[in-house]
Order: structure tokens, then sequence, then C-alpha cells
């Protein structure tokens, strides 16, 4: 199973029917007490809307996160419970991960309404599609990943996003890191680069002409 049985660009007949240049920007592995909340400030700031696909032990500790992007006109979706490589679980537990993610996200706000999906790692199997199917969900990959986790640099994270933008695109951003992959004595920079990173992003993107959209209800 390839990522092109998931939703990794949205094809033109998905858009606002509007003609405009589309691009849109998801972010990964939140939501983080400090990062998120500069991530939501640059987004409010540019007025743009986001998804956000969050681990779920997150959102049910940082609930207020979750109020915030649902009031601030962000989509919140699905990342699963605590972010397993879903290839090597069991078919019980595929669906276990995607069901509480689900719980989780509508217990932290009244107003969620789950309708995305992506895999941890961007790792999708047969298995994992249809348990998504079956739960109705849509699931979603990627077009542009600037690889910001690695933190390879403000330019290199702008420029990797501008050099392979297009419209359609989705692009690939993280606001948090899984708990797996926490280094004890780098969480206070964790995600600065990606923050600094946006804050030209979005500029640049629509000096181009795009319009940064959010991810099509009706898909």
């Amino acid at each position: 199973m390839t990522q092109l049985d998931c939703l990794s660009e949205v094809p033109s007949e998905c858009a606002d029917g509007s003609g405009q240049r589309s691009v849109y920007l998801t972010f990964d592995d939140g939501p983080h007490p400090i990062f998120t909340p500069e991530v939501l400030d640059v987004l409010a700031q540019h007025q743009v809307p986001a998804t956000f696909f969050v681990i779920g032990e997150y959102a049910a500790d940082q609930p207020k996160l979750i109020q915030r992007m649902i009031a601030e006109g962000h989509e919140v979706a699905n990342h699963t419970m605590t972010h397993p490589d879903l290839s090597i679980c069991e078919p019980s537990e595929v669906q276990s991960q995607i069901l509480e993610a689900d719980r989780a996200i509508k217990s932290a706000s009244r107003q969620a309404s789950v309708r995305y999906i992506r895999a941890p790692y961007g790792i999708w199997t047969e298995e994992v599609l249809i348990t998504v199917a079956s739960a109705g969900l849509t699931a979603v990959h990627w077009s542009v990943d600037p690889r910001d986790w690695s933190n390879p640099g403000v330019d290199a994270i702008v420029s990797a996003v501008l050099d392979s933008i297009r419209p359609g695109a989705i692009v690939l951003l993280h606001d948090g890191c899984p708990a797996s992959e926490l280094q004890p004595d780098n969480d206070a920079s964790l995600r600065h680069q990606t923050v600094a990173a946006l804050s030209r992003i979005i500029p640049a993107l629509h000096d181009r002409g795009f319009v940064i959209s959010a991810l099509p209800r009706d898909h």
C-alpha cells in the first residue's frame, strides 16, 4: 500500500471551486504547551487555517489548546493515541489507537469533529487503511516535507517548502514531538525553527499567489 492510497494532494475538483491556487498547512505531533500556542499565534497573525494532527494523549493533557484550535477555525485531526508505528501493531491495537485518539479529541472539545487521520511516520498498510475507513475517517498523507522535525535550520525549512510547493500541495510541519522521541535536554528549542520558518513561509506563499486553505470538508 502506498501513499497514493491516501490524500497526499488536494485535486482541483475537491478545492473550494474559486479557481484559487490553494495549498494546505498541516502540523503533526502536538499539541505542545509551548510551541503549539506559538504556531497558533503565527497563523492568527496571518489569518490562515491549518489542520493539526494531534496525538491523543497530548490532546487529553492539553484540552485548552484543542479548544483554541477549533475556536480559531482550525481542523483537529487524528494522529493516533500514542504515536506507534501502526505497521507493526496487531489489528486490535491499530483499532484501539485510532478510536482512543478520536475519543480523547472529542473529550477535549465538544465542538471537535474529527474527519481526518494521518498515520505516524506516514506508514500506511492495508490493515490501517481498512480500519481508518471503518472509523469513518479519511487518510491524509503529504506532498511537501521539509523535515523540520530534524531541525535542519530555518532557511532550509523555508527553502524546502518553497522549492516544492504547487497548487493542491499538503505541507507537513510539526508543532510537537512524540513522547518516545523526546530528549530531556532539547525541549526548550524543540520546534523553534518550525515557528520561525512558518512566519516566513506564509507571506512568501502569499507573495507567490498561493492561498492557504482549509482541507476540503466534502472530500
